[in-house]
């Protein structure tokens, strides 16, 4: 995949701006959704060396943008005492492929650095780290189970990439009976039409896809948690 940077630092408010004006002039508002970061699990998806780090041969520049943003919305996470799950994807051998191993020539393997979540987003003792091999974080994972006994009805999306993984993953919350939430400006892909259409088929039929800016402001003092039991 050819990756660009659709996004960067310097544009990526004034982007996303532009990306969420355009879904809510074409998507319905859900008034009966309201993101509730006491009973909301964020699940930060994927941001590993193998797309996050230059030099990496899938290298997505975008994450340069986001990661930041990633990390604003984990420390809000933490400071509430919310629930935070991570996911790496990668793969032990040709075993553990499945569909990905014939459409895919290349594999994020096992431990090695690649596999390895970006030093920036280092997770607390608390939080959850799965390792996936597909793109559902819920399939053959412990995640639902992990996130349904801290509490939580509703997922955040963030990581990567967009119509991959990340959208895979708010499908299969939403079918499971999970409220589902996207940050607009904390997931990211190879290029700006995949991502902005993900966006709009997810605001169309399965989730609410807010601004990082938005997410903190909901994230104000509360005493509320999702629960911390293992």
């Amino acid at each position: 995949m050819r990756s660009r940077a659709y996004v960067t630092t310097e544009n990526i408010d004034r982007k996303c701006e532009a990306w969420l004006a355009s879904l809510r002039r074409r998507a319905k508002p859900r008034h009966r959704l309201r993101l509730d970061p006491g009973r909301c699990a964020l699940l930060v998806i994927d941001l590993v060396n193998y797309f996050a780090r230059p030099g990496d041969r899938a290298y997505l520049p975008a994450t340069a943008a986001i990661v930041p943003r990633v990390a604003d919305l984990v420390g809000a996470w933490h400071r509430l005492g919310g629930t935070v799950a991570f996911t790496r994807h990668c793969h032990e051998g040709e075993h553990d492929l499945g569909m990905l191993g014939r459409f895919f020539d290349d594999r994020i393997r096992c431990g090695m650095p690649e596999a390895d979540l970006v030093d920036s987003l280092r997770p607390a003792e608390s939080d959850i780290v799965l390792r996936k091999t597909t793109y559902d974080a819920f399939r053959d994972t412990e995640l639902e189970e992990h996130i349904r006994r801290r509490g939580c009805t509703q997922v955040l999306v963030t990581g990567v990439l967009t119509q991959m993984c990340c959208e895979t993953t708010v499908r299969a919350a939403f079918v499971r009976g999970f409220e589902t939430f996207v940050a607009a400006d904390a997931t990211a892909t190879t290029g700006e039409r995949l991502h902005v259409a993900s966006l709009a088929t997810m605001a169309s039929c399965v989730a609410v896809v807010l601004s990082t800016r938005e997410i903190l402001e909901i994230c104000g003092p509360s005493d509320r948690k999702c629960g911390r039991s293992s």
